[in-house]
């Protein structure tokens, strides 16, 4: 069985610079935990609380609602997926930024990112 060690909320931003603002000064989210430019992460100090500002995926297809970690359990995560008959929305990748990732379609229409990290 597949043990998430993390799940963020994706939200989509037409900019992420302008949205920046309101997540960092106002709700206090005020450590950017990385910025590829189309995505961006940000949490409290404390790591207890982040939030992921997506504009779009630099691979994928659709946007995910959620990213789930589960470490080195991806590849298992991903055959569990497909033998349950789930839509596979993203293959299993490789990405350069150092994610080895799915998108999984819910059976209530969400797309869910599961990934794991290189340093899992």
């Amino acid at each position: 069985m597949m043990e998430p060690t993390r799940i963020t909320a994706n939200l989509h931003v037409p900019d992420l610079a302008a949205a920046r603002a309101f997540y960092t000064d106002y709700l206090g989210l005020s450590v950017e935990g990385f910025d590829l430019g189309w995505v961006a992460r940000y949490q409290t100090p404390d790591g207890r609380a982040d939030i992921q500002l997506l504009t779009h995926d630099a691979s994928a297809p659709e946007l995910p609602v959620v990213s789930v970690r589960v470490g080195t359990a991806v590849d298992e995560a991903y055959a569990e997926a497909r033998r349950r008959g789930y839509e596979i929305v993203h293959p299993l990748t490789d990405e350069p930024w150092g994610l080895r990732r799915f998108f999984v379609r819910a059976p209530d229409g969400n797309v869910l990112n599961i990934a794991g990290h290189r340093d899992d």
